[in-house]
């Protein structure tokens, strides 16, 4: 009988935890380049078809992993032990010849667990894996599956590991550490190639980090005015550490008494297009550039909903202004979703669009 390497079980008590931290589990071993060939999911209640989990694992698999209630704890460790005819160490590693079994309990420290767990796989299959990281926004879903099958053409060797939300997207690429230069620069080319205008890093960092990163080695200072994400631009800036050597000032310009007294914006330019429109967006945006304390800026207006202005204008219609002192470009967007959805997206695209322009 063939033996697989990778069994998770995950033992689950519906009434006190439906274990919603397995998902994490199971891809914190997938970041760390461990993939499992089977995982099975037992009510804690059913003895039986524990047993015959356990003993599954003993015959076809070199190593289980058994994520479980605490309060089982001396019952499996017992069981398995008497299985196994091999006694757990101190951190709950039972080893029998090329056999191996893990016990993770919902009490224990989950990241730590995973770390021991994934040296002690390193030590024993000799091989570590390394991580690098496209960070990207706006990237349609079928270009970002278009850049994983050409890099995959590369090297199928690679596993990817994609996180999105809100337009934003970071590819993870988890590779062996043996993997040679050339191969892991062509599946970097492969991706990049089709991502590149999407692409704010190449390192895991967060895209607020970035745009002040590069704000302070261009030497520019930056200002924000804002109606619809309501000072959630401003927010992601000064969330970062030494912001404040780049950032002026962030102005919730909600209202248009607020636009004409605060930016400048004109009566009659509000009258005939409405406070939503690339008008108004890219006044605002020149307002601020106008008052002299920045050389680049960023303006919202839109339609979160879920109700619209009282005009024609649609729910999800938004304008982002980037604005320097050279010129001034408006981005109209229209998306669907939730009011959290729209906002969070906007200002996601707000700050890619000041990184881009400045980059």
């Amino acid at each position: 009988m063939s033996t697989d390497k990778f069994l998770l079980l995950i033992l689950r008590n519906k009434k006190i935890n439906e274990f919603e931290n397995a998902d994490k589990l199971i891809l914190s071993f997938g970041n760390s380049g461990y993939w499992f060939d089977k995982i099975s999911y037992i009510d804690y209640g059913n003895s039986q078809s524990i047993v015959q989990a356990v003993e599954e694992g003993k015959s076809c698999f070199e190593n289980a992993v058994i994520f479980y209630p605490s309060e089982m704890d001396n019952l499996l460790r017992s069981y398995i032990e008497k299985s196994y005819s091999a006694k757990f160490d101190s951190s709950n590693c039972l080893l029998s010849g090329n056999k191996s079994v893990f016990l993770l309990s919902s009490g224990s420290d989950g990241a730590e667990s995973v770390n021991n767990i994934v040296k002690i796989f390193n030590n024993k299959y000799g091989k570590s894996y390394l991580r690098a990281y496209i960070k990207t926004v706006g990237a349609p879903n079928d270009k970002i599956s278009e850049a994983l099958a050409k890099a995959k053409e590369v090297c199928g060797d690679v596993d990817f590991c994609i996180t999105e939300k809100y337009g934003e997207c970071s590819i993870e690429i988890i590779y062996g550490s043996d993997m040679p230069k050339t191969v892991y620069d062509g599946v970097m080319r492969a991706l990049l190639v089709v991502l590149k205008d999407y692409v704010y890093a190449l390192e895991d960092i967060t895209l607020a980090e970035r745009l002040v990163e590069l704000l302070k080695l261009r030497r520019m200072k930056i200002c924000v005015a804002e109606s619809f994400t309501g000072g959630g631009v401003s927010k992601r800036l000064v969330e970062v550490s030494g912001v404040s050597e780049v950032f002026c000032e962030g102005l919730n310009t909600y209202s248009n008494q607020s636009k004409e007294e605060r930016l400048g914006v004109k009566k009659q330019t509000l009258s005939k297009y409405g406070a939503v429109s690339e008008q108004v967006a890219a006044e605002m945006a020149e307002g601020l550039i106008l008052s002299g304390n920045c050389d680049v800026s960023i303006s919202t207006t839109g339609i979160a909903g879920p109700n619209s202005d009282n005009t024609n204008k649609p729910v999800g219609l938004f304008y982002i202004g980037i604005a320097t002192k050279e010129s001034t470009q408006v981005y109209k967007y229209n998306l669907k979703g939730s009011r959290k959805s729209i906002t969070e997206t906007a200002i996601n695209f707000a700050l890619f669009l000041a990184y881009k322009l400045i980059k």
